[in-house]
């Protein structure tokens, strides 16, 4: 099953406030989004899907693509990373690393499987008027992602959903009430060593 117009023409559409910037009116990054996918989609053996909270000024923001950063490309050689790579728009003005990225793809670099990676809320939410910092997002704005994971869940049909950290973990459990959300600690502040051991149970390696 593939993802729906809708989905793409929601997230194009979604205006910028004050405390919230939508990178996918910018056209490349949508773009960026539809070949991550169309890759991922495309991937043998069991699915597995990561949810975070939200995307950070340093990574998605700036790339399109969830748990990513312009940086990233170059610096893990992962293979899906590199196959992807060649079918990106990436500037010159996002080419700056983000500290979650990079650990998640160096874990995965020799794993077998490739979760496919979204977040709660598909946008950037900053403080007001600082573009150049996170926030969580609000009850609402998960409200309003909830469009996005679940249609992502029935395309993608995942067998495991986990949420990355506290935050994404519940919002994931309030977007998806039926199903079992396994929790896997966010790597950051001391958490890489049970980031590694909650992500080896779900992989089952």
């Amino acid at each position: 099953m593939s993802i729906s117009e809708a989905f793409y023409l929601n997230l194009a559409k979604r205006k910028n406030t004050l405390k919230v910037y939508n990178p996918y009116r910018d056209r490349y990054k949508l773009e960026n989004l539809k070949h991550y996918f169309e890759a991922m989609f495309a991937l043998p053996g069991p699915r597995v899907m990561l949810v975070g909270e939200a995307p950070g000024y340093k990574g998605c923001r700036l790339t399109g693509i969830p748990f990513s950063s312009g940086k990233l490309f170059d610096e893990v050689e992962h293979p899906f990373l590199q196959n992807l790579s060649s079918q990106l728009t990436l500037d010159q003005d996002c080419l700056v690393a983000e500290n979650t990225a990079s650990v998640v793809w160096r874990y995965l670099i020799d794993k077998p499987i490739v979760p496919l990676f979204w977040n709660s809320f598909p946008f950037h939410p900053h403080p007001p008027r600082i573009q150049k910092k996170n926030r969580p997002p609000s009850v609402a704005e998960i409200e309003e992602g909830a469009f996005y994971l679940n249609e992502l869940v029935e395309a993608f049909q995942p067998d495991i959903v986990a949420g990355l950290g506290r935050a994404g973990t519940s919002c994931a459990q309030t977007v998806l009430p039926e199903r079992d959300i396994c929790y896997i600690r966010h790597p950051s502040y001391g958490g890489k060593r049970d980031f590694v051991t909650g992500m080896n149970q779900i992989l089952n390696i």
